[in-house]
């Protein structure tokens, strides 16, 4: 992806973190608490199998979409 769409993804990224800070459920393997940057960041390498900044720039309003999805879904 080039940088100005990888940058633009990161501070979806980051928003989508900041809205889902303390909305992620408990999980055992995490006592202190989830990091809701990392996992939207995990998100989107899980369902693309690969990095946010490593997609191609067609894929941009997918990921844009899912991360949307991602904030309606906490999990």
């Amino acid at each position: 992806m080039d940088k100005v769409k990888a940058k633009k993804l990161w501070d979806e990224i980051l928003k989508a973190g900041d809205y889902l800070k303390n909305k992620l459920p408990d999980h055992p393997s995490h006592p202190k608490g989830r990091n809701s940057y990392a996992h939207v960041a995990l998100e989107i390498k899980n369902k693309y199998n690969m990095s946010y900044k490593d997609l191609p720039d067609d894929q941009y309003e997918k990921v844009i979409d899912f991360i949307n999805f991602l904030k309606k879904n906490p999990n």
